[in-house]
């Protein structure tokens, strides 16, 4: 599977951005697709998550009402909305593919990666 993110940049305070995955590869439909992101000098952090089904898992406290997850069942792009943002959202934010079809529990149960987009949020 080849995941691939784009969109992230910088953004002041207050702004927006919308990240994008695109996975591709054989059954890539058929797993759980997640965003993790990780904040400088800090461990990566699950941000929410999406099943096969498009249903949507929680977001951390800090991210609910700001941040929004999509997918395009068809094209199998993930699309990471946020709102709203923080200087503590600065980050690499990486899109991964589970290896179940609902959202897993541990970042551990992501098996393929992209190589991340870089967010910084800073007036």
């Amino acid at each position: 599977l080849n995941v691939v993110e784009s969109g992230g940049g910088l953004v002041q305070p207050g702004g927006s951005l919308t990240l994008s995955c695109a996975a591709s590869g054989t059954g890539v439909d058929f797993y759980a697709i997640g965003w993790v992101r990780q904040a400088p000098w800090k461990e990566r952090e699950g941000v929410s998550c999406i099943d096969n089904k498009g249903g949507g898992s929680h977001f951390p406290t800090s991210m609910k009402g700001r941040f929004t997850i999509s997918r395009d069942m068809v094209n199998n792009r993930i699309y990471l909305q946020m709102n709203s943002l923080k200087p503590e959202d600065t980050g690499v934010y990486y899109c991964a593919v589970s290896r179940y079809t609902v959202c897993p529990s541990s970042l551990d149960e992501y098996d393929y990666w992209g190589q991340g987009t870089q967010v910084t949020v800073s007036s």
